[in-house]
């Protein structure tokens, strides 16, 4: 019987000593927006078994603090600044220069983008139908998601307005052979 309640216990006493332990180590605070155990979302409390975390659709995450205090912590308000990583592809045979050119124009326009970090555009991939660039600025981390979601809108316009500059559809082309 004594076996079967300290099994029983075994979960609640690891989720004790991982309450005790983020109290302790404090890898995060109430307010932080962490992502943990799959989950992402600004930390609502932190009580002695377990973390709340409130999602940005104002779901309420329930966190065990033994699996939250032993697994890995993404806490994205630990730093001041936060880089902005926009992935885009543009149609092979588009001038890469000129797209630079174009989309730094773009970013230089915006205030929200932190002046002291060279905004980067990298062509990090030829994909099957597309040359895959990452456009890279580093912001305050409270204008993130506003930068996140205005430049994608931005580089898509800018893009589209450009005569010279597109993105590309998938294709696939078939090659026939007439084997006689």
């Amino acid at each position: 019987m004594g076996l079967a309640i300290g099994m029983a216990l075994s979960g609640t006493l690891q989720n004790f000593a991982g309450g005790v332990i983020i109290l302790l180590l404090r890898p995060f605070k109430v307010g932080d927006y962490i992502q943990a155990q799959g989950f992402e979302g600004t930390v609502k409390s932190i009580q002695l078994f377990n973390t709340l975390l409130n999602t940005a659709d104002h779901k309420t995450i329930l966190l065990p603090n033994g699996a939250l205090s032993t697994g890995s912590i993404n806490n994205y308000s630990s730093e001041t600044r936060r880089r902005v990583d926009i992935k885009i592809g543009l149609a092979y045979g588009n001038d890469i220069a000129e797209a630079r050119k174009v989309i730094l124009e773009l970013l230089a326009k915006e205030s929200r983008i932190l002046k002291d970090t060279e905004p980067k555009i990298l062509v990090t991939s030829l994909g099957d139908s597309a040359v895959n660039v990452d456009v890279r600025v580093w912001v305050e981390k409270a204008d993130y998601w506003d930068v996140l979601f205005s430049l994608n809108e931005q580089i898509y316009n800018t893009i589209m307005a450009h005569p010279n500059l597109e993105f590309p559809f998938p294709q696939l082309d078939v090659h026939v052979k007439n084997e006689k």
